[in-house]
């Protein structure tokens, strides 16, 4: 007997990137519009099916009733408009204590905080940077830790985080 792959790890990269920026042009104008940010879109398998997460945040933080609003509002235009195949479970929450850093206004906003950075291959030996964020100039995100100050290209990390705890 041959098993067929379920239909939940049958998205590929590419087509979970497409979701993804789909939903982040519908959203992002009612998010805004909300005096909130979208910092985030996550479009992957979870427990129980497909989840599509909205991470929001504002200066002041978001409350459950914040994310509350948004689902509601988010939920009837996705339904409206169907950008996701099937089904899933919609999922809108605060991006917590550690951040993730996406945009490069994130790189200035949040600098001497610190992070942690992962980036897609090596820099001078090193795919991991963790130390107080700099800021960000030009193509470079600027990271010291201790006497060094790494300059790594905006275009080259994978992920970056606040490193609170």
């Amino acid at each position: 007997m041959k098993w067929a792959k379920p239909t939940f790890f049958m998205e590929s990269d590419s087509v979970r990137r497409q979701i993804k920026e789909i939903v982040r042009t519908l959203v992002e104008p009612v998010v805004t519009y909300s005096g909130m940010e979208l910092v985030d879109v996550e479009y992957g398998p979870g427990p129980s099916g497909w989840v599509l997460r909205l991470i929001i945040d504002r200066p002041d933080g978001v409350t459950v009733d914040d994310c509350a609003e948004i689902g509601h509002l988010v939920g009837d235009i996705l339904d409206g408009k169907d950008p996701v195949p099937g089904r899933y479970s919609l999922e809108v929450s605060s991006p917590g204590i550690n951040r993730p850093l996406k945009k490069r206004g994130d790189f200035e906003r949040f600098a001497d905080h610190k992070v942690l950075i992962k980036t897609r291959e090596p820099i001078d030996g090193r795919r991991h940077f963790k130390g107080i964020l700099q800021g960000i100039r030009g193509d470079l995100v600027l990271v010291s830790s201790g006497e060094v100050i790494f300059s790594i290209p905006f275009e080259k990390i994978a992920k970056a985080r606040l490193d609170i705890i």
